[in-house]
């Protein structure tokens, strides 16, 4: 069957998009037309001799190919065919590879993509290596090769070059591949954020109109290019020549500004890809978000943006800003402009970003740039995070969010991005309905919000809980440097502030060290002898500039702290200015070398005053919103500096015994979907490398007393039944059960306890002082969430769980382990002895690799985990597992495609969308 899962839109180096798809026998007469197309070179360097032209046959054979064995991908741009790669299998595990691409679009990465294409399919369908014959002058071919991070083996055999190479993805190929993807998005968002001429189409006369809003901003702001108003009822729009349409202005056009009503919007589109227009911002409502008409009608509009080449923010969005003194761009109908800075910011709602703008300039917060991303149908917000990645204007990045488009590709993204820049994002809809019925402890635990948070704290991203606390951070990090550690000093001149101070510091988990003699007695020289000089210091209410300037100058130039805040109400009328003064001048002796943020309890402008060309010194009204920034700063600082950790793979792992043991459960399995038994479960995990207890199915009382006798020791009896799927709270679980007439009675209580009872299982009884949970549940938008927690009936109880977005990292695995408060019992608490902490992590990573394995699963719950005594490992007492089959044509491989948002076949690289 024809792939379709594998169509996409992708950027290429020159920014331009290309849609990339398997050939299909209508090909035919553009396969022609491309051959037709190709220069000399070009076709001597893919055929390896002249050729004038296509046979019949040869056309019939490469664009009727099987999808398995033979392989092709083409490329189209502007609706024309540019270029055609594609591979044929020679023998077992090898396939040989060619590309062609259009002279005139050589050199724009089309082979390069063409290549990561053809390996990710290639990986899915049991090929191992690529082989290419390459002639020596061929050096954009071999460049291809070589810039993709394969690791290249190359002989010269009679003049032609053999080069083989894995078409496994390395860590230098994905590597490469980030690289060029975020080139590639960069690229083809500059003309957006930096045009030379705009029109704006729906200008109107009317001040108080959308267009007339777009229209006056841009004049306002000092836009640095030429504007063309679009306008087919006025010659002139505020004072500027208009055109009735965009056919008509006399010049090239970067950027379209659309604010017409929607039912012309696709007409204008379509024109604007007429006059090769590089970006469009639609502000226009009555898409996607008004559903129905609206979705059909966004798709239509994809599809013109796509064909004609550009990049499209919106619709029904705010618009766009770049406060660049070079642009001075304001394409949005916001009343307020805001002061330069080094903070870019997305919102996904408009409303929401006028009145984000209108905070950043009343308390003057500096932005690089803006986007109202709307309804995200072309540009998204890992498109913006890759165009920001790089960007010099911008140290910080803010995100509102309501959705994810793609949480795997935002995840691989801001892993990166956030260990250069912070990333900051509110994400709304924690209170939600985000929990649904499951059939599962890990199921019932996990929520939409769990998921977020578990990939925020990922990726580094720091998730704040409102836009106030959103913009505090951001200050913070846009202007100071991040925390060499957690110690914090506080100076004021109120103790009451200084103890609201201390209670938030400590609160937030990081430190108030009391300063050592030395550091007390230089600020005991210059201060009065009523102050207190222990940490918080209170240099009472008569302090005044020199008594600031000589108490921050000690502790900042100390080696005892890290950050510092320092805390003002004022007491005269210019108190706070004199005070901010001295500040200023002090605190540019340790600039750099410490956090510094202030708070000043009253209402004015004292911020602008914490503020020069070299210094900036973030302002507060409260002491805990400078406590809560600070330690924001410093989690995100420890986040950074970790190391990133591995995923660890086990030689016992028998990926075979895995495959074989899932697919005879689908065949079983009316409909391939269900919980597998308790046999399919041992296997599984046996199969991982888990260890579980011995066993004996049991379907009466004679069977079970032989399994117990079998077993030898003392046994738990489960009962099995569709009704009972959590066994202990039905009365289902009888333990340590010894002797015959003991397990008679108890098989007679277990089966009771339900209304059908399919048998009991007889297990061997396992001892350990610790009991632990180990589970997995499927998000629909992110994929596998794997859980850790304290075992046993306490699970839902006390909800002491911690969730991760699978896989994870051993790094990952110590902190699940340690974030959940229980896990002090597991190294040993008071009377309790320790248990073995090495064999939970690990058997949470061997977890983790088995959902990777089984991407069917979609509920796992493991609980209770019985973690014996320090060197004796971790024995699964209890285990449910539920699959269901996987999507026809989905495979993981998709994931390592950068598709753009709105593909022909969109595909959200997570396996939780894969039904």
């Amino acid at each position: 069957m024809y792939p379709s899962d594998y169509e996409f839109d992708l950027v290429l180096r020159t920014g331009e998009v290309g849609r990339f798809r398997p050939i299909k026998p209508s090909d035919a007469a553009d396969l022609v037309d491309f051959f037709d197309r190709l220069g000399v070179e070009s076709r001597y360097f893919r055929f390896f001799r002249a050729k004038a032209r296509l046979t019949d046959e040869e056309v019939e054979y490469f664009t009727n190919v099987d999808y398995q064995s033979r392989m092709a991908f083409v490329v189209y741009l502007d609706e024309m065919m540019v270029g055609v790669g594609r591979y044929d299998a020679q023998e077992v595990g090898t396939a040989e590879t060619a590309f062609a691409v259009a002279d005139d679009h050589q050199g724009k990465g089309i082979g390069t993509q063409l290549l990561q294409l053809m390996t990710a399919y290639a990986r899915s369908h049991g090929v191992e290596q690529f082989r290419a014959f390459v002639l020596p002058d061929n050096l954009q071919m071999m460049r291809v090769f070589r810039n993709s991070g394969y690791e290249l083996h190359r002989t010269l055999e009679e003049g032609v070059y053999n080069v083989d190479f894995p078409v496994a993805l390395s860590e230098d190929a994905r590597s490469a591949s980030d690289r060029r993807e975020q080139m590639a998005i960069a690229a083809s968002i500059l003309p957006i954020f930096f045009p030379r001429a705009i029109a704006v189409v729906g200008a109107s006369r009317d001040d108080a109109s959308i267009g007339g809003r777009l229209l006056r901003n841009l004049m306002a702001a000092g836009f640095g290019g030429t504007v063309y108003p679009i306008n087919p009822k006025a010659k002139h729009v505020q004072g500027l020549t208009a055109y009735p349409t965009i056919g008509d202005v006399p010049g090239p056009v970067d950027l379209a500004i659309i604010a017409v009503p929607a039912r012309y919007v696709l007409d204008v589109a379509r024109q604007c890809g007429e006059q090769r227009v590089r970006g469009l911002v639609v502000i226009s409502a009555g898409f996607s978000e008004v559903g129905g008409e609206g979705e059909a009608r966004e798709q239509e509009l994809l599809n013109v943006v796509r064909n004609a080449g550009m990049r499209m923010v919106g619709p029904n969005c705010m618009g766009v800003l770049n406060t660049d003194p070079a642009v001075s761009l304001n394409a949005t109908f916001a009343p307020r402009f805001p002061p330069r800075g080094n903070i870019a910011m997305s919102s996904q709602s408009g409303a929401l970003g006028i009145a984000i703008l209108d905070y950043a300039r009343r308390n003057n917060i500096g932005i690089s740039s803006f986007v109202s991303v709307g309804n995200k149908a072309d540009v998204s917000g890992n498109d913006l995070l890759l165009s920001w990645e790089d960007d010099p204007a911008t140290d910080v990045i803010v995100l509102y969010l309501e959705s994810f488009g793609n949480p795997r590709r935002f995840s691989r993204i801001a892993r990166r991005i956030a260990a250069k820049k912070p990333i900051l994002a509110v994400k709304s809809g924690r209170t939600s309905a985000g929990s649904r019925a499951a059939s599962s402890h890990t199921g019932a635990l996990a929520s939409t919000d769990v998921a977020v948070d578990a990939l925020f704290r990922q990726t580094g991203v720091i998730r704040t809980d409102t836009l106030e606390e959103l913009f505090d951070i951001a200050s913070l990090l846009a202007s100071q440097p991040l925390p060499a550690g957690r110690r914090v000093a506080v100076v004021t001149n109120a103790g009451g502030p200084g103890i609201l101070a201390a209670d938030a510091i400590e609160a937030a988990g990081l430190e108030l060290p009391e300063f050592s003699k030395t550091l007390q007695d230089a600020l005991a020289e210059g201060l009065p002898a009523e102050a207190a000089i222990r940490n918080p210091v209170d240099l009472i209410a008569s302090a005044g500039p020199a008594q600031y300037a000589h108490a921050l100058g000690c502790i900042g130039e100390s080696d005892e702290v890290d950050s510092v805040i320092g805390i003002y109400i004022p007491t005269t009328e210019s108190g706070a200015d004199d005070i901010a003064e001295e500040v200023m001048k002090v605190s540019r002796r340790f600039a750099g070398q410490k956090t510094m943020a202030a708070v000043v309890m009253e209402a004015g402008g004292t911020a602008a005053s914490l503020s020069d060309d070299r210094l900036t010194i973030p302002v507060y009204q409260f002491p805990e919103d400078a406590a809560r920034a600070v330690a924001k700063a410093t989690d995100y600082a420890e986040w950074r500096a970790r190391p990133q950790g591995e995923f660890p793979t086990f030689p016992d792992f028998d990926l075979d015994a895995l495959r074989s043991t899932v697919d005879a459960a689908l065949t079983r399995l009316e409909g391939g979907e269900g919980w597998l038994e308790a046999a399919e479960v041992e296997r599984l995990l046996a199969a991982a490398g888990l260890r579980v207890p011995r066993s004996v199915v049991a379907t009466g009382e004679d069977a079970a007393v032989a399994g117990a006798a079998q077993i030898g020791t003392a046994v738990a009896m489960k009962v099995i039944s569709d009704d009972a799927l959590h066994k202990s709270d039905v009365g289902g679980v009888v333990l340590d059960v010894e002797g015959e007439e003991a397990v008679r009675a108890a098989y007679r209580q277990v089966t009771d306890a339900v209304g059908v009872a399919e048998g009991v299982l007889v297990q061997e009884m396992i001892g350990g002082d610790h009991e632990v949970l180990v589970g997995m549940t499927e998000d629909p938008s992110f994929g596998s969430l794997l859980v850790f927690g304290l075992g046993g009936v306490f699970v839902e109880l006390l909800g002491d769980v911690t969730f991760r977005i699978n896989p994870i990292t051993d790094l990952e695995a110590e902190e699940m382990i340690s974030e959940v408060k229980a896990s002090r019992l597991l190294a040993g608490y008071r009377n309790v002895p320790a248990g073995d902490v090495d064999a939970t992590r690990e058997a949470l990573l061997r977890v983790s690799r088995l959902v990777e394995a089984v991407p069917e699963m979609t509920e796992m719950d493991l609980n209770p985990v019985k973690v014996l005594a320090p060197g004796e490992g971790v024995v699964v007492v209890d285990a449910r597992i539920r699959i269901r089959p996987v999507a026809e044509g989905w495979s993981p491989e998709l994931a390592d495609i950068p598709s753009l948002a709105g593909s022909p076949r969109s595909i959200v690289e997570s396996a939780g969308d894969r039904s």
